[in-house]
């Protein structure tokens, strides 16, 4: 968490200069891939939003404080285009730059965010811990980006197609290892090579449109849930983050992020799940 709080530092002291998600991320000792996810599922919005946000209550602040023109603050913050800078800054305060200049006028201001670790009341997280070996799976994938906006809306949309063409139920029949149920795996390897599968465990020879990936041998924090899917997968990485890997003697190790979900019919959206996270000891264990 400490790591995370400096790269929020970097980023509020680079507001508005030359701002760097791959220094963030190099400050938060991880990719700017899996950043941004970690960023996501502790703040609760996706890094890019919060980064808007904060330049826009600090651009706000100075357009009623200055004299500076519009166009002076919007290149102060990045925005080359006072289209885009507008656009950006109604978003936020539901009024134009110009008429914030206007003393008596209703702003929006987005503090920075801080990070610390809260008791929370004893809410009880049941988990397991399984070490495995390289882990086959098969299936089908599309191309993601360092982008985690886009990715938000690049993998519903991935899932729904593949239940639009009954490949859903082809994976189906292919599994036969283990983790058993319909998996969907995140899979980052460097910026250009970032893709999210939907998968099973198999040892089946790949044919047609069906690929295949190697999750290599890892120990997995294994966490259970049964009710609705998106909102328990989202719940379990914020609360591996905030709570659980703080005092266990673990850290995130990096690899693909395992969701799993029951081999069905139709598109059910609660039931049983899985989220199998990769995790390592800390060097202080």
């Amino acid at each position: 968490m400490r790591k995370i709080s400096a790269a929020i530092d970097y980023i509020e002291t680079n507001l508005d200069k030359d701002l760097s998600y791959e220094e963030a991320a190099r400050i938060a000792c991880c990719s700017p891939y899996y950043f941004q996810r970690i960023f996501s599922y502790i703040s609760g919005i996706t890094l890019s939003e919060y980064v808007r946000r904060r330049k826009m209550t600090q651009a706000a602040f100075e357009l009623q404080r200055t004299e500076s023109k519009v166009i002076d603050i919007a290149l102060k913050y990045g925005y080359s285009s006072p289209t885009s800078f507008n656009r950006a800054f109604q978003n936020v305060h539901g009024i134009t730059p110009m008429l914030a200049k206007n003393m008596g006028c209703t702003l929006s201001a987005y503090p920075p965010i801080k990070f610390s670790i809260k008791v929370t009341g004893g809410e009880e997280m049941s988990y397991h811990i399984e070490k495995k070996e390289n882990i086959r799976i098969v299936g089908i994938k599309t191309p993601l980006t360092e982008d985690l906006e886009e990715n938000m809306r690049i993998v519903p949309m991935f899932w729904e197609q593949a239940l639009d063409n009954n490949q859903i139920s082809k994976l189906s029949k292919l599994s036969n290892g283990k983790p058993t149920g319909i998996m969907g795996v995140s899979v980052y390897t460097n910026p250009q090579d970032i893709y999210y599968y939907i998968a099973v465990a198999s040892d089946v020879p790949i044919f047609d449109d069906i690929t295949e990936f190697v999750i290599p041998e890892a120990m997995w924090v294994v966490f259970e849930n049964d009710g609705l899917f998106k909102e328990d997968v989202q719940s379990v990485f914020h609360r591996f983050l905030t709570e659980f890997l703080p005092f266990s003697g673990y850290e995130y190790a990096g690899l693909p992020d395992i969701e799993i979900y029951p081999i069905s019919e139709g598109r059910p959206t609660k039931g049983h799940s899985e989220v199998w996270i990769a995790i390592k000891k800390t060097k202080e264990s």
